[in-house]
């Protein structure tokens, strides 16, 4: 049989070791919030546009973005065969499988247009991106 006073050092013993344990599952929550927080932000900010690529053409054929901002831009291929929808001035491209969807995110850009196409249809898949 244990003293009291044996009994008493084992509980302050096992009391520190629990503090300590809290403290560090705190301090690993807090930091995993402060790295996910700035990026859930920065992401929900984020401009996107859509662009439907069906039968050779692009939907909208114009895109009107903000200057001096990144902004996302959801490719969808409504179409019964590849696509690709790309830009050289902006140096994107993506291609698509029938029915797929995928995006890509462009760096701010200064006021000025930029070209997109669709490469597997270059005489009917024309369009333009207008940075205001």
């Amino acid at each position: 049989m244990r003293s009291r006073s044996e009994a008493r050092s084992r509980r302050e013993a096992v009391v520190p070791a629990r503090c300590m344990r809290s403290l560090w599952i705190a301090a690993t929550l807090a930091t995993a919030a402060l790295v996910a927080a700035p990026t859930l932000t920065y992401a929900a900010e984020m401009p996107t546009f859509t662009v439907v690529l069906k039968e050779g053409r692009l939907h909208p054929a114009t895109l009107e973005v903000p200057a001096n901002t990144r902004f996302k831009i959801v490719i969808r291929n409504d179409g019964p065969g590849p696509a690709e929808l790309e830009s050289r001035s902006l140096r994107k491209e993506k291609v698509l499988a029938p029915g797929a969807t995928s995006f890509v995110v462009v760096a701010p850009q200064k006021p000025g247009e930029h070209d997109m196409f669709d490469e597997f249809h270059p005489d009917t898949g024309q369009g333009r991106i207008v940075v205001k």
